[in-house]
């Protein structure tokens, strides 16, 4: 997926997002997340999406630190402003990482051919899962784009599964892990801490069965 792309999902995720807090109401429970209730997702995600922005507007070389989960889920707003405060930082995001330049130099987590691609990427399966919480507190099922979906699933094995924070231990040479998404094509390998990097491309079994679910 391109930037572009990236940044439309954030936009329409963050918006779900917030419908769904707004069905839900903000006092009730996010399963997934117990014993966060929706406010605290709000504030949860709506502070990620500012910290994410300073990335962009004040190009750190290094990551941000940010403050305690205790500390920001009794910062933002107050609750009768609080999804206003959620949607103006998430329209504020969506709109810095739209109007950034393309060659930004600013510092991320993981690779990818930018930082610009990286947080556009990052903020927009971010803003996904958490909109995933906010449809499980309001009682109904999100549901994903599968090209979208799939590069989530890229992210995580090929992002974040190569992170040493995430690897499995003193076993993790041995461990191999293959993914096939079988609406997509896409098919996904991956190899222990110190095997090779992590691949994505079409598979001859995907391609056999371009709807299968």
């Amino acid at each position: 997926m391109e930037i572009a792309e990236h940044v439309n999902a954030l936009r329409r995720e963050g918006e779900w997002l917030a419908d769904a807090a707004e069905r839900a109401g903000l006092d009730a429970t996010v399963p997934p997340c117990a014993p966060w209730q929706v406010k605290d997702l709000l504030r949860h995600t709506g502070y990620v999406h500012r910290w994410a922005a300073r990335h962009i507007t004040e190009c750190p070389d290094q990551i941000i630190d940010g403050p305690s989960e205790e500390e920001i889920l009794s910062g933002g707003a107050d609750d009768a402003g609080l999804l206003a405060w959620f949607r103006d930082g998430h329209a504020a995001l969506a709109q810095t990482l739209a109007m950034a330049d393309p060659a930004v130099a600013c510092a991320t987590f993981m690779p990818a051919p930018s930082p610009l691609a990286f947080w556009a990427r990052r903020q927009a399966h971010e803003t996904a899962i958490h909109r995933a919480d906010a449809d499980s507190a309001a009682g109904t099922m999100p549901e994903y784009e599968a090209d979208f979906a799939a590069d989530g699933i890229d992210e995580l094995i090929t992002g974040f599964g190569r992170r040493r924070k995430y690897q499995p231990g003193s076993n993790a040479d041995d461990i191999r892990l293959r993914v096939l998404a079988t609406d997509t094509g896409d098919g996904l390998a991956h190899r222990g801490a110190r095997g090779p990097p992590s691949s994505r491309g079409a598979t001859p079994a995907a391609r056999r069965r371009p709807g299968a679910r």
